[in-house]
């Protein structure tokens, strides 16, 4: 399995390498709007070339030129349009500067501020004191260590070091801390908000409630819920009128704070309102009348913002499950692993690794970082990178990767890749890029979202304003505050900002529990487009190996003795068949010989003597020019030619003993996975170098029928584009470097991951593992994820477009029916419940074909 590495697209430097990239952890965001908003201004900023902000995993990635602008400027940027940022950790440094006295702190400073990753750095000369704020996951204190002493000072304590390279503490410590106060107001706001609700639904039909002071005493327990509980609404929507700008808080203040204002002036001057607002318009739902019979909506103000509390608290739990697939990635961490330096074995800390190392893993441990077997060997789990139950053997030499686990022997093995650069952490990064991305689908809600908020109070005043003119003059006033409320409280362009990129989160999550690694949203919702898909013959369909098939004896040598003779002359060639030759018969336990007199024939095969006797093998030219009889031998080698193989004639002292044939065999997995590709409909085609003969050899074996053969390299990309021009919509399968164009041509690249370096860069689908099922499994996850987007998309259209004219009181003069601004609170509250848990469902997502072992 191959791994990008860290010079890929995957890394922080953009694609085009001419600036970096950085993922903002942001808190505070509560829809969509508030998404675009940042996006916005972080996109006017100086030096920023590209921004995109994701609601649903409160991140920013920011791609920017590092000479114009850095991480204080973009964290500014952010707090500066209301929002707080998080990720952030402080680590402090005290120096020794006697090998560089400079009496001055900015040469340090500038040389640490311009570290990839950190915010901000500060140098106290009076104290000796450095203090570095930097964005964990981008940089740690190890690498900031070592920066201030390749600067030529000497640390020498680091007292107030946090956070020794885990990256994500920091992060989630802040998000627990957001979810933990938004359950105390919800609390808080829940049983100061139940007296005022009771109160309001007794209607003056409780003795005991219906006193004097009712509505002051209302007002008591509903000034905490406003002014604390309901706090981040406010300064929210405050944030947003500075800029020119509305969202969901806008609504809500509006919402919540209309009903509190109205109600306060109601309590307290209620012979003003006595005349003009007459009884309760909604009885049974809303509303109390006070001593001069005058309805006050408190309950409206605070059953609200309790009600989008919880909602706020089940939607941060349901968002936090759509990344759970990475979590547990990421948490299948070793903690510890037992290294041998200068010949004594120890535990340490996983982090404390380094490359070099040998380190001993014993049956049943976890892996801890990448390396390579040094002794020993054993049977390893790879599953949770491929998902590949099956274990696989792993000997001296082979590659063996962090988080996987140790099945049955012990050995040891050299650290290659320690830290951020393991394959695991690759893989996770890889996905949270790719969350962080947007998919085309994403960009209508955006455009949407973008405009929601301000249409809704265009809505709610126009509301407001017919039933002011059209209802009874007694009752008008209040018909109109409800309906106003109403309208503002239920419109939700949350659930239109989470639709697509939760479902993409857990997609993406999904697939890489699946050994599918998706660069990004674009990739996976194009995926389900395709109608065509291309793979590559050798690699991909085959092996990519060749292997000894067949030994046929024509003058009654032994089949043993035949294949002995030809290992013998085999073992001094380097050409790929001979050592295929080699292996087949070692796999046999027949050992080879030593030969004399070897001379390779380029075109034609070689000669040697073994044990006396004088050998021949190659094709048919050569056994001509040396005069060797063939028999039928000629037939019998047309045989094998058309079964794909290659056929090698064997003449011992002048005579035809034999006939060798090697093959590159097809992968067990490749004909199911075509089978299943063509029954989801796609085209499948065969496309490879090789003569047409072979090529259909194996495409008749698999069961594809379409090849395209005798392709060179520099044609597999013209191949794609020839397809593409006859509006298929085409996914190119490859493993090699002649692969690249090809799969960066296709509208889909899928990079089988025993792949090149270049052909997994240049795909937008990388397969951990090494056949074909993968194909399989991410046009299935593309199909099913763009499915959720979907019915997310519509479910979230369908509440706007039905809720808001039924809050407007469209229905009143057909039913009577007018919504109560809790009921439309709690109905705002529970869509974007009901999107995250609808994009939940893929987390039940089984590649097709592979529960029922059809593949």
């Amino acid at each position: 399995m191959t791994v990008a590495s860290d010079h890929q697209r995957h890394t922080r430097s953009t694609p085009d390498g001419e600036g970096e990239r950085v993922d903002l952890p942001i808190t505070g965001m509560t829809c969509a709007a508030c998404a675009n908003r940042i996006e916005k201004s972080l996109n006017k900023s100086t030096g920023v070339r590209k921004a995109n902000v994701n609601f649903a995993t409160s991140r920013a990635t920011v791609e920017y030129d590092p000479a114009a602008t850095g991480l204080k400027q973009l964290f500014a940027t952010v707090k500066d349009v209301g929002y707080g940022t998080t990720g952030t950790a402080r680590a402090d440094f005290i120096v020794d500067d006697s090998a560089r006295p400079s009496g001055s702190a900015q040469p340090l400073e500038k040389h640490l501020n311009a570290i990839r990753g950190v915010v901000e750095a500060s140098f106290n000369l009076g104290t000796s004191q450095v203090r570095v704020e930097y964005l964990t996951g981008e940089t740690d204190v190890r690498a900031i260590h070592t920066a201030i002493e390749e600067f030529g000072y000497t640390v020498r304590d680091t007292p107030g070091t946090r956070d020794m390279g885990s990256g994500e503490g920091s992060e989630e410590e802040a998000r627990r801390k957001e979810y933990e106060e938004i359950r105390r107001k919800f609390w808080i706001a829940t049983i100061l908000s139940l007296p005022i609700l009771v109160i309001a639904m007794s209607h003056g039909r409780v003795a005991a409630l219906n006193f004097g002071g009712v509505n002051w005493l209302q007002l008591a327990l509903a000034t905490p819920v406003v002014f604390y509980c309901g706090a981040q609404f406010y300064r929210g929507a405050w944030a947003a009128f500075r800029h020119r700008a509305a969202d969901m808080n806008t609504l809500i203040a509006i919402g919540t704070g209309a009903a509190y204002i109205y109600s306060i002036a109601a309590t307290v001057y209620p012979s003003f309102f006595a005349g003009s607002t007459g009884s309760d318009p909604m009885p049974g739902m809303a509303g109390m009348s006070g001593t001069a019979m005058v309805p006050v909506y408190f309950e409206a103000a605070s059953v609200i913002i309790a009600l989008i509390l919880l909602g706020r608290m089940l939607e941060a739990g349901a968002k936090g499950r759509t990344s759970e697939a990475i979590q547990r990635l990421a948490k299948l961490q070793a903690k510890t692993a037992r290294v041998i330096r200068g010949g004594m074995e120890s535990e340490i800390e996983v982090e404390r690794v380094l490359p070099g190392d040998t380190v001993l893993v014993r049956p049943g441990e976890k892996i801890p970082v990448d390396g390579v077997v040094l002794e020993g060997s054993s049977a390893i789990d790879e599953s949770m990178l491929t998902g590949e139950s099956i274990p696989v053997e792993k000997t001296v030499g082979a590659q063996v990767f962090g988080a996987t686990l140790n099945k049955t022997g012990a050995f040891q093995f050299e650290a290659t890749k320690v830290g951020r650069d393991t394959a695991l952490q690759q893989i996770v990064k890889m996905v949270q890029d790719a969350q962080g991305s947007k998919a085309p689908i994403a960009r209508l809600a955006d455009v949407i979202s973008g405009i929601f908020t301000p249409v809704v109070i265009c809505i709610a005043i126009a509301t407001f304003a017919i039933w002011f003119i059209l209802a009874p003059v007694d009752i008008r006033f209040t018909m109109a505050l409800v309906n106003f409320v109403a309208v503002l409280i239920i419109a939700c362009p949350c659930a239109l900002g989470l639709a697509t990129p939760t479902a993409i989160m857990v997609g993406t999550g999904r697939g890489a529990e699946n050994g599918v690694l998706i660069k990004g949203g674009e990739s996976l919702e194009t995926a389900h487009k395709l109608d065509t898909m291309i793979l590559d013959k050798t690699g991909t369909i085959t092996k990519g190996e060749p292997a000894l098939t067949d030994v046929i004896v024509m003058d009654g040598t032994p089949e043993e003795e035949l294949l002995r003779l030809v290992a013998s002359a085999e073992r001094q060639s380097e050409h790929p068949l001979g050592q295929a030759i080699v292996r087949g018969a070692e796999a046999r336990n027949i050992l080879p010989g030593k030969a004399d007199e070897f001379r390779a024939v380029p075109g034609h095969g070689l000669q040697a003597t073994v044990d006396g006797r004088m050998l021949m093998l190659g094709n048919i030219k050569m056994m001509r020019d040396g005069n060797v009889d063939l028999g039928d031998g000629e037939e019998r080698a047309s045989g094998l030619a058309a079964d794909g193989k290659t056929p090698m004639y064997v003449a011992i002292d002048g005579r035809l003993a034999g006939i060798i044939a090697v093959a590159d065999q097809i992968k067990p997995e490749s004909a199911g996975a075509v089978k299943a590709m063509q029954q989801m409909g796609l085209d499948v085609v065969m496309m490879t170098g090789d003569n047409k003969r072979t090529a259909d050899a194996v495409a008749k074996q698999v069961g594809i029928s379409r090849v395209l053969a005798e392709v060179l390299p520099e044609g597999k990309a013209g191949e794609v584009k020839r397809l593409q021009e006859g509006k298929a919509v085409v996914g190119m399968v490859g493993d090699g470097i002649n692969d690249a164009p090809a799969l960066a041509q296709a509208d889909v690249g899928i990079a089988i991951g025993t792949g090149t370096d270049v052909a997994i860069e240049a795909s937008d689908i990388t397969l951990l593992r090494g056949d074909l099922r993968g194909v399989v499994t991410a046009i299935a996850l593309s199909r099913a994820t763009i499915r959720t987007v979907k019915q997310n998309l519509f479910w979230a259209f369908i509440y706007n477009v039905v809720g808001i004219p039924i809050a407007a009181g469209v229905l009143y003069p057909i039913t009577g029916w007018l919504l109560s601004p809790v009921i439309a609170s709690a109905a705002m509250s529970l869509s974007s419940v009901s999107v995250v848990t609808n994009s939940l469902r893929l987390r039940r997502f089984r590649a097709p074909g592979i529960a029922t072992g059809a593949i």
